[in-house]
């Protein structure tokens, strides 16, 4: 038996690996990656250097995301291809 969860992840891969990288392809696969409470409260941007820029609202989730880091860009990388994000940049971003 195969997992609701590795399904879904395999169409998603499917169908955006025939999509050109844009923003929206970054943001998808960051929403699903890191998924609702922390996309909700950060914002992702990859660089042509492959470097994905997050920034944060406080530390707490900066440590969330450093504490992932390894597991949050090989799943990035499976939705988007093989080596696209190479390392995260994370900033406290707080609004003024």
């Amino acid at each position: 038996m195969i997992a609701a969860q590795d399904c879904v992840t395999s169409a998603l891969r499917t169908l955006l690996h025939k999509q050109p990288l844009s923003t929206g392809k970054v943001r998808l696969a960051w929403d699903v990656t890191v998924g609702r409470s922390m996309a909700r409260v950060t914002c992702a941007s990859l660089s042509a250097e492959g470097v994905l820029a997050v920034h944060v609202p406080d530390p707490h989730w900066a440590r969330e995301i450093y504490r992932s880091t390894g597991l949050i860009t090989s799943r990035l990388n499976l939705l988007l291809g093989n080596g696209v994000v190479k390392k995260l940049d994370v900033t406290i971003h707080t609004p003024r």
